[in-house]
């Protein structure tokens, strides 16, 4: 009896069930009930979004082809020098950990993003520790990278949350090492020419085909830990790859950069949320 109870006192205490995986100390997010990273807050359901493509796709004839496979000319690191990332199997490219992150040379405003990446197939680590990168939209703007599969982490830092934000709408990740695709549209935010925010950025992602974000209105530039908030920046900026230590693989990368017929909402307010 006495072993059974310091088996439930064990479940009850581990990371991953009642106590969940996050924090606790963190401060609430703008607009919303949870705080950031929040370990209490739900996890989105699971689907199955298929087999990964047997193929690479083309791009479409207005996209700016940000990495095709053959080199890194399009990237750099934030000092302008060049990507040290190295190129595999003829048609990927691999973070080099500890070598930092890279971005686009070319700078974007409102975009449609096509990539697609793998995590390590050989597991190691759990939760944020575990097949992690992200991709940054002006450099700030984070759609989150991670090995979901199976994967236990705080909600707003699965793959394809908005990081510090707002989950996905389900958890579409395939298996570590196959190769899995994010499709996203970007509206950058719009700034007055005293630097108020006049619009928020907002996002929809499709994770492998399925919609996970859904025009979502960003509270601000990512934090960890901390509330989101903007500040203000050009008109447009680069699109960046984060290096967090793991050999993630990334392939078929492409923009195509948009003409949005944008109206600006004068019921949008600093935190990033529209009134109804």
């Amino acid at each position: 009896m006495k072993s059974l109870i310091a088996l439930c006192s064990l479940l009850i205490t581990a990371p991953g069930f009642a106590q969940g995986v996050g924090y606790d100390d963190t401060p609430r997010i703008p607009g919303q009930e949870w705080k950031v990273h929040d370990k209490s807050r739900p996890n989105p359901p699971v689907v199955d979004p298929g087999p990964a493509p047997r193929t690479i796709a083309p791009a479409p004839s207005d996209a700016t082809v940000l990495f095709d496979g053959s080199a890194l000319d399009a990237w750099q690191h934030a000092d302008g020098s060049s990507a040290k990332w190295q190129l595999i199997e003829g048609h990927a490219m691999q973070v080099l950990p500890g070598s930092g992150d890279i971005q686009t040379r070319e700078t974007f405003g409102d975009v449609q993003l096509h990539l697609e990446f793998a995590t390590p197939e050989k597991v190691e680590g759990e939760s944020q520790g575990r097949g992690n990168s992200g991709v940054f939209f002006f450099g700030v703007y984070e759609i989150q990278i991670l090995d979901s599969y199976n994967n236990k982490t705080y909600a707003d830092g699965q793959a394809a949350s908005i990081y510090g934000q707002y989950p996905p709408l389900v958890n579409a990740s395939r298996k570590p090492g196959e190769w899995q695709t994010y499709d996203i549209v970007f509206e950058a935010p719009r700034f007055d020419d005293e630097g108020e925010l006049e619009r928020p950025a907002f996002v929809t992602v499709l994770h492998n085909g399925v919609l996970v974000q859904s025009h979502r209105a960003l509270i601000g530039a990512t934090q960890h830990r901390n509330a989101p908030s903007y500040q203000v920046h050009d008109a447009a900026g680069p699109i960046k790859l984060q290096d967090h230590g793991n050999t993630m693989r990334f392939r078929n990368i492409w923009v195509r950069p948009l003409k949005l017929d944008i109206v600006v909402d004068d019921d949008a307010d600093d935190d990033g949320d529209v009134e109804d």
